[in-house]
């Protein structure tokens, strides 16, 4: 008989495969957060095309094993029982030292995994635990599309249906006296139809306060939750296109790889971004064909003179729009005597019954935080 405490770890309940297995898939996910810093540094990463993989490190597990003493060790021995994940012998960090010749020591070893970004982002939604969006608005073009539909007796051998050729035969057999196993008219191949289906578009609309305010860590912040909110959407849509507008006194629309490293010294006129992303909706993406989110980023800070045009600007975005999310950058989630203008003006919006969401970043872990706020509460409007 198996006794099991219940003080037992539930993956010693696994065979040593299993329980191999699950400690590297938390190595690796491990080793994606570690890197995703990194991953997001390079150009281009948000516009690019769907299905993308990327390169990430990871040390590489051993089974454990007895070792002969080290030459150089004279006295002591480990005793007792281990535990998962203990280590036994701490390796060389990363950078610790430079290259030296050849030696007999052991090294660290690590390999590459190349992972896709949707599993990534999987792997972000299931531990975060966020909802899946649903889309307000169909467009009213049409794709074109085969589907199955029907059966044939004639069709490609690739396209045959065992099952409802095994029904037919055994039909048959029933009436029969002395029947045969099977026969050509037991085929039945699937058909495939072409057929129009509605095609459900999106599109993406960030903005960046570029102001002499925002220095290169918020920006960062800013790319990062741009970046996964981007990926949450493009779960839902079979076709998401992005516009990148940044603006200080004046907003201009960029290319993703100049949009980052734009940077300006003048003031800070909110309502000049918005202006813009209305008008880049009437001339580009009918709210009445495409499903239109909203993401802005600042710290805040905005002319006192342009407080009633940015309000009444993001009403009018709002009241078009699935979603406008807006992140305040450098506060973090910590107290502030008082909120900022711009930080009124959408939680107003939200007051109203609009579409709309706010957070702070203060670093890299209120991104997690502000991307699962900012899901939730548009699970709930859609």
């Amino acid at each position: 008989m198996i006794r099991i405490a219940a003080e037992t770890p539930w993956y010693d309940l696994f065979s040593r495969g299993a329980r191999d297995w699950l400690r590297h898939n938390q190595k690796v996910r491990e080793a994606v957060k570690e890197t995703l810093p990194a991953l997001l540094a390079g150009a281009d990463l948000m516009s690019q095309p769907g299905h993308r993989t990327v390169l990430v490190p990871v040390k590489i597990l051993e089974h454990a094993r007895l070792r002969l003493l080290e030459p150089e060790v004279r006295q002591g021995a480990g005793q007792g029982r281990g535990e998962p994940g203990e280590v036994l012998q701490p390796g060389r960090e990363e950078g610790e030292r430079a290259a030296q010749p050849g030696g007999t020591q052991d090294g660290e070893i690590r390999f590459v995994v190349e992972l896709k970004i949707d599993e990534i982002v999987d792997w972000l939604w299931e531990e975060l635990k966020l909802p899946e969006l649903k889309p307000r608005r169909a467009a009213a073009l049409d794709d074109p599309d085969y589907v199955r539909e029907g059966w044939d007796r004639r069709g490609a051998p690739a396209r045959l249906d065992r099952r409802r050729t095994v029904r037919e035969a055994v039909k048959r057999r029933a009436i029969q006296d002395d029947p045969v196993a099977f026969t050509n008219d037991d085929l039945r191949f699937r058909q495939l139809v072409k057929r129009a289906t509605p095609s459900i578009n999106a599109a993406v609309i960030f903005a960046l306060d570029v102001s002499g305010s925002m220095d290169e860590a918020q920006r960062r912040l800013a790319k990062t939750f741009f970046f996964f909110a981007l990926q949450g959407i493009r779960r839902q849509y079979a076709r998401v296109e992005t516009v990148f507008l940044a603006h200080a006194a004046q907003a201009w629309e960029f290319e993703e790889s100049q949009f980052f490293q734009a940077a300006s010294s003048g003031g800070t006129l909110a309502s000049s971004a918005f202006r813009l992303a209305l008008e880049v909706m009437q001339a580009r993406y009918d709210p009445q064909r495409y499903n239109v989110y909203f993401f802005y980023a600042s710290d805040g800070e905005n002319a006192a003179e342009d407080r009633e045009g940015a309000a009444s600007l993001l009403a009018d975005l709002t009241g078009q729009t699935n979603y406008a999310g807006y992140v305040e950058t450098g506060g973090g989630a910590a107290y502030r005597p008082r909120e900022t203008q711009l930080a009124e003006i959408f939680g107003e919006m939200k007051a109203k019954g609009r579409p709309v969401g706010a957070s702070r970043l203060g670093s890299q872990d209120d991104v997690w935080r502000a991307i699962g706020e900012l899901f939730r509460e548009q699970a709930k409007n859609d």
